[in-house]
């Protein structure tokens, strides 16, 4: 069994619930055909059904079967007697200073989940949440400290990307193909949770995303972040070949074993070996490794030289990213001349070394602060409690 998917013991809500109509969002191609099916569209026509629907909702972004008409009204009547059409509910929505745009989004259960739009000159960069919570704890993390709840299904993820081109006007008008200079360019697998510990949605969310009948986003346009599933990271060359990203933060074991605890199950050794046949397998470029600055504990000139020598072979680049500190944060920020000493010696070794400008960091959108708002407050209302609980006892 050393070939079995690298599974989590958590709930995914399936896409039909009892008695309920099904929820077309997330369906892949094969899936949406089988639900026409036994829902009566007869076989022959299936396909092309399919074909149309799948239209009007990826590349037109229509959420209402009567505006779907190049299907009879009689068919469209039957599909909605069968089926939903549902993303995330936007509960609330903040705007930084600097542009970037951070959703808080509702899904089934009551969950919440913290989606962010990052826009540049040349990109606008979609941040998406793969699981409620985290189960990873990594202890420079904000989301970390949330525990894990489920995972999301596929029409939850894609969803997102739905849900923010919807607040960003950016569906093409119905018999239009795109819209020139786009918005929404990029998706990163950056928000909550290990998505290569929900790799099924995942993966067929990011499907959808790339269909050339739909959103239209080149693999190339999207990357996965993982902390480390080495068992998984083949499997997602094989069946996504998008880009890969890996929080790697550290040079030695025991560090990495602090900051990143999954590593004591795949360690620095195999997580390299599992990278180094990654760009050949999926046709990458290279890979991303993010590394967090953190203020003497990861950011001396001895971690930086220790870094190029253990990626040497990989085609890689060094996304060094400024600590964004957060309330109760175990760790500081490494200041600009550390970071800037850092960054040469990786870039003088021959990698590019972008040092990444914290965005988002006055609506607790930057990376490693998404927690979703109602375990905050939680949170917060037990530390007054437990506060006036001090008080009384004084």
């Amino acid at each position: 069994m050393a070939n079995a998917p690298v599974t989590q013991d958590v709930l995914t809500i399936p896409r039909k619930q009892v008695d309920g109509p099904v929820n077309l969002i997330g369906l892949t191609r094969p899936a949406l055909r089988e639900a026409l099916i036994a829902a009566g569209a007869p076989e022959k026509q299936a396909k092309m059904r399919a074909g149309q629907i799948w239209q009007w909702l990826y590349q037109w972004g229509v959420r209402d079967f009567d505006a779907m008409t190049n299907l009879s009204k009689a068919y469209r009547a039957e599909l909605a007697e069968n089926f939903i059409i549902e993303i995330p509910e936007v509960v609330s929505k903040q705007v930084s200073s600097d542009g970037t745009r951070k959703w808080l989004v509702r899904i089934a259960g009551g969950h919440e989940v913290e989606v962010v739009y990052i826009p540049e000159t040349d990109r606008g960069t979609l941040c998406i949440s793969s699981q409620v919570g985290c189960t990873l704890t990594c202890s420079f993390c904000h989301t970390g400290t949330q525990k894990l709840v489920r995972n999301l299904t596929a029409g939850e993820i894609i969803g997102q990307v739905m849900m923010a081109r919807d607040d960003l006007e950016e569906w093409p008008t119905p018999g239009e193909k795109h819209v020139e200079g786009r918005l929404l360019s990029n998706i990163v697998l950056m928000g909550m949770g290990e998505p290569l510990y929900n790799f099924e949605n995942v993966r067929d969310a990011m499907k959808i995303a790339m269909d050339p009948e739909g959103i239209q986003l080149s693999r190339r346009r999207i990357t996965l972040s993982t902390s480390g599933v080495v068992p998984e990271i083949a499997r997602t060359a094989q069946e996504i070949g998008c880009q890969l990203a890996v929080s790697f933060h550290a040079t030695t074991d025991p560090i990495r074993d602090t900051l990143v605890p999954i590593n004591k199950r795949w360690n620095i050794e195999a997580l390299l070996d599992a990278l180094r046949a990654y760009p050949k397998a999926s046709n990458s470029e290279r890979i991303t490794f993010e590394y967090v600055m953190l203020k003497g504990v990861n950011d001396s000139d001895e971690d930086a030289h220790r870094l190029v020598k253990l990626i040497g072979g990989i085609p890689a680049k060094i996304n060094l990213i400024p600590f964004n500190e957060w309330p109760g944060a175990p760790y500081e920020r490494s200041s600009n001349n550390r970071i800037r000493a850092f960054a040469d010696i990786v870039y003088n070794a021959g990698y590019s070394s972008p040092v990444r400008k914290p965005r988002g960091e006055d609506i607790m959108a930057a990376c490693g602060q998404l927690k979703s708002a109602t375990e905050r407050e939680r949170k917060s209302r037990k530390q007054i409690e437990a506060e006036a609980g001090m008080a009384a006892q004084d």
